[in-house]
């Protein structure tokens, strides 16, 4: 695997020296678009390759999505590989990709195109070559939503299971399952009522590494109600059990998790509330568990009294190194490369970040 260390674009903000953490940059230092948001990062077999939505603000007809790969001399400039252009006089704004690679077929790109969240359309596009070239444009099936801002995971079945999400009807989780060979999709869910908590944006964690047969899952989400919401599956996503609240603070901000090589669960996410300092998406941490219900603080991303850092993607390499991507002031994309083995852990008690 390559990776930065002495990219072109450092971003050092005080926090590098913490244990385990190996560098921060940023993808790109200048680019054709002032505004960026919703990364996604993924491995392919040629190193890695990261994405998001860039114009000139969100909801703007001229975001689309724009794509960087990792090779040895640093990260690609930025090129635009999607857009909403329907003719010379109507274009559409694009939103939040995913990329997946896997782990047999082409590299897939999700991405939804449209005025905004419940009247948008989903597409998908695929590269046989890493994220250099792709495909022509492909709607999903209506009704489908695909990866909705996280990545899907791949059962042993080559089922893709993507978590989703709606935000009409209140905010309501659901999972779609997609079968790239014949192109099948089938839904399950939504799995809550969007009342007693509105959630969106999950992110599928496993439980595999003691026992493969093992059939349970569990995803955890943003939520209206201030706090990360979880939800569990003990027949690997057929059901899932009541959403309910975790210890993890949140507000009303992107998260993303995955399951390492060695069972423990990883977090990105704002760990704060509205109304404190740092509020909102100011407070960018990292979070690790053995159990998904017990946290303990990890490592600071970043921290400001009053900013934007938001919307982290992170995966875990074939060299067991931890990739994060998140937006930095939705003025450029940082990625952060960490080593889980080396990480100093510390209880969270009562929800508080410990000082």
């Amino acid at each position: 695997m390559t990776f930065f260390m002495g990219g072109k674009y450092p971003a050092n903000n005080g926090y590098e020296n913490q244990p385990g953490l190996l560098g921060m940059e940023f993808i790109y230092e200048t680019a054709s678009f002032p505004q960026c948001h919703a990364s996604t990062i993924v491995e392919t077999r040629d190193g890695l390759v990261s994405a998001w939505f860039g114009g000139t603000h969100e909801k703007n007809p001229d975001v689309g999505i724009w794509l960087s790969r990792l090779t040895a001399q640093g990260w690609t400039a930025p090129v635009e590989v999607a857009n909403g252009v329907e003719s010379p006089q109507k274009r559409y704004p694009c939103w939040n990709p995913v990329l997946f690679q896997p782990w047999e077929g082409p590299l897939i790109l999700f991405y939804k195109v449209g005025p905004g969240p419940g009247k948008w359309w989903v597409v998908m596009k695929t590269s046989d070559d890493c994220g250099r070239t792709w495909s022509e444009a492909k709607l999903l099936p209506e009704g489908f939503a695909g990866p909705i801002k996280n990545k899907p995971i791949e059962l042993q079945d080559e089922t893709i299971l993507c978590p989703t999400s709606t935000e009409d009807n209140g905010w309501r989780v659901h999972f779609e399952k997609y079968w790239y060979k014949t192109g099948k999709w089938e839904k399950t869910g939504p799995i809550n009522d969007g009342k007693e908590f509105g959630a969106i944006q999950p992110s599928i964690m496993t439980y595999f590494k003691d026992n493969p047969r093992s059939d349970k899952l569990q995803v955890l989400c943003r939520s209206k109600q201030g706090v990360v919401t979880e939800a569990w599956s003990s027949d690997r996503g057929k059901t899932w059990g009541k959403m309910t609240a975790t210890s993890l603070p949140n507000p009303n901000s992107g998260t993303d998790a995955v399951t390492l090589t060695n069972g423990m669960q990883l977090i990105v996410y704002n760990h704060t509330a509205r109304g404190t300092t740092p509020g909102g998406r100011a407070f960018l941490n990292v979070a690790v568990s053995k159990d998904g219900k017990n946290w303990e603080a990890a490592m600071v991303l970043e921290k400001t009294e009053k900013s934007e850092f938001s919307y982290p993607a992170v995966i875990q390499t074939a060299d067991d190194l931890v990739h994060i991507t998140y937006s930095w002031k939705r003025q450029s994309v940082k990625h952060v490369v960490i080593d889980p083995a080396k990480l100093v852990t510390r209880p969270i008690v009562e929800g508080k970040w410990p000082e």
